[in-house]
């Protein structure tokens, strides 16, 4: 069975990654980015969904860039991906995701539709706010697009961990319950607590050397597929 990891693991596996192995943020996040919108192209196919149009819900941190990644694949992969990205970050792999994104006519809105039209304008919500280096409480800028997360009726993908649970406790009372959890090198601990239809694993980059050394047991991936199913 693969190993859920705990927030210092998993914090330690990114900093092994990035000082061991020489990853760069960006090379990494263009994996994971691509890893998730190949799950959602797997589990919403572009033939079942009556709109094809796709909420991106971006934080400020790596989540939100793994965000800006997936919504570029997506485009690619014939969605109509829409960002709504409330608090940016001020640096250039920041700015050039989303100048990626302008460049490939990827809209950005400031605010959430109301929600009779967040639940008729979309088939899915990614939501890509927060990452395994959350600790509640969700802070009150973000409260809104969380409260609009848990009152639609339209499926959300979550990027990692559902935004707002405690990374090794799972969700709070009346958290997020999205339809499909990607997570990203491996499962983290909360995430045994996930009960919706779809769990894939993506971020097919974890060297051998590093799998053994954290007892990852990681499943195989087939053939040439940057994400596999968990359930």
């Amino acid at each position: 069975m693969v190993k859920y990891l705990s927030q210092r693991e998993a914090i330690n596996i990114d900093q092994e990654l990035f000082k061991e192995y020489m990853f760069s943020v960006d090379q990494l996040m263009e994996l994971a980015g691509l890893s998730c919108a190949s799950a959602i192209y797997k589990c919403y196919p572009l033939k079942d969904l009556t709109v094809n149009s796709v909420l991106i819900c971006c934080g400020p941190g790596n989540n939100g860039g793994d965000g800006l990644v997936c919504a570029r694949h997506l485009k690619l992969f014939g969605y109509n991906p829409i960002i709504y990205y409330p608090k940016r970050t001020d640096s250039s792999l920041y700015s050039n995701l989303t100048t990626q994104c302008v460049g490939m006519d990827i809209p950005f809105i400031s605010k959430l539709p109301d929600m009779e039209n967040l639940n008729k304008e979309y088939s899915l919500i990614v939501d890509a706010l927060f990452g395994f280096s959350f600790k509640p409480p969700v802070r009150p800028e973000f409260a809104d697009v969380i409260g609009a997360l848990l009152e639609t009726k339209v499926p959300i993908a979550s990027v990692d961990i559902p935004s707002g649970w405690d990374v090794e406790k799972g969700p709070p009372d009346e958290g997020l319950q999205p339809e499909l959890l990607i997570s990203l090198t491996a499962p983290k601990q909360g995430a045994k607590l996930f009960k919706g239809k779809y769990h894939y694993l993506g971020g097919r980059f974890v060297p051998f050397h590093m799998a053994n050394k954290f007892n990852l047991n990681l499943p195989e991936y087939p053939g040439t597929e940057c994400c596999v199913s968990l359930i």
